[in-house]
């Protein structure tokens, strides 16, 4: 359970990052509830499930899918760079997550 509470905090942690993109964009209340929504309740399953997942794993795990979920979501819907040195970074990124959740 508290793993599927950290993976929903990490994907709503991208969702908090899309709302930051949203708000550069145009800064409007919308956007604004996105990007505090997204973070706020992100804050709140992290919490949550380190309460018995340990510290750094917790968080590399919550830093990981938010940085890949960013990264992946600006490729697709913002048009930033694909190149194959991002993806293979990508790729490294969710590697050295795994090796932290194998390891701790």
């Amino acid at each position: 359970m508290d793993w599927l509470l950290l993976i929903s905090a990490g994907l709503l942690e991208v969702i908090g990052v899309i709302g930051i993109k949203r708000v550069a964009q145009k800064n409007n209340v919308t956007n604004n509830i996105i990007l505090i929504g997204g973070f706020l309740v992100s804050f709140q399953l992290l919490v949550r499930a380190m309460e018995t997942i340990p510290l750094a794993t917790a968080y590399a795990v919550w830093t990981g899918i938010g940085t890949v979920g960013a990264a992946v979501v600006g490729m697709l819907f913002f048009k930033e760079p694909r190149g194959w040195i991002r993806i293979g970074c990508i790729i490294g990124v969710i590697f050295s997550v795994g090796g932290l959740k194998l390891a701790g």
